[in-house]
């Protein structure tokens, strides 16, 4: 095997390039109503104050290797404009479709966040400069920076690339390390990461779960209530272990049923016989047919 088998396609150039504003041609528009939002004035602020951080993703012409359209960083091309800047380094993508760069990057969880804000403190950066860089009340830099207190190592790194809303970890402290785990887990499980679902959760657990010196909110619900919602999640979690073990196997039969039936739709012969006999049979397999090679949105 050749040494240049082994390189991975990592979808970009090699190098990035420092590329004139004026030859880059954005996909699509920042409106008034954009450059008016929280995040736009976020972002502002934190180029003013420590430059590009992530550098915007463009693709070369097909008709002029010298000019580029913009696949991401529209906001931050928007705002170096509006500062005067002439030129930007960028990184520049092989394939010229936006969602093929959306499906190569992920972008920061919140515990990311938490250990890049510690990482920037450790190197001596205030908060208030980082509170400013990212156009936020220094609470804000604060509640991040403290946002594992209290939280098991292993819910966190169950929950580290996840997107999640920051007060699920202020209901993740009122629950014991074993039950944060567990909590962690049926969050993934059902794919839901709110506040509502993680207090849902914190409200149908035993009160031998519960974290010490730490009184459980929701007054209104009453001990059989919550002993109800307690039963209904953990059969809820069963259900859904044993329909996720079963998944695999489930699958591969439908997807045999349905090439068999697509093979029978294939037969003039049979589908004569069908319209003959069984007229409503014959419509069902052959809207299975037709969905079975329709394109997947997946």
């Amino acid at each position: 095997m050749r040494k240049d088998q082994l390189k991975p396609d990592l979808g970009f150039e090699e190098t990035s390039l420092c590329i004139p504003i004026t030859s880059i041609l954005p996909l699509r528009a920042v409106t008034d109503r954009i450059k008016m939002s929280v995040k736009y004035a976020q972002i502002a602020a934190s180029i003013a104050e420590v430059g590009i951080i992530e550098a915007p993703v463009v693709v070369r012409s097909a008709d002029d290797p010298d000019n580029f359209a913009l696949l991401d960083g529209h906001l931050r091309l928007a705002i170096l404009r509006e500062r005067g800047e002439t030129e930007v380094i960028c990184l520049v993508a092989k394939e010229d479709e936006a969602y093929t760069y959306n499906k190569r990057i992920s972008r920061m969880a919140i515990i990311q966040e938490h250990k890049m804000i510690l990482n920037a403190v450790r190197k001596g950066v205030s908060e208030e400069r980082l509170a400013k860089a990212l156009n936020v009340n220094i609470s804000n830099i604060r509640t991040k920076r403290n946002l594992l207190t209290g939280i098991c190592p292993e819910a966190v790194a169950l929950l580290k690339n996840k997107h999640i809303a920051i007060h699920v970890f202020t209901e993740l402290r009122f629950l014991k390390p074993v039950r944060q785990i567990e909590a962690a887990e049926l969050m993934i499980a059902m794919n839901r990461f709110s506040v509502s679902y993680a207090k849902s959760i914190v409200a149908a657990t035993s009160p031998q779960m519960l974290a010490e010196n730490r009184k459980r909110r929701g007054k209104s619900l009453s001990a059989a209530q919550i002993a109800l919602m307690q039963h209904e999640s953990e059969n809820l979690e069963r259900e859904f272990r044993a329909i996720e073990k079963s998944y695999g196997a489930d699958h591969l039969d439908l997807t045999l049923a349905l090439g068999y039936v697509g093979g029978l739709m294939e037969s003039a012969a049979m589908v004569r016989y069908l319209a003959h006999k069984w007229p409503d049979i014959l419509a069902v397999f052959q809207k299975l047919a037709d969905d079975d090679k329709s394109p997947s949105i997946l």
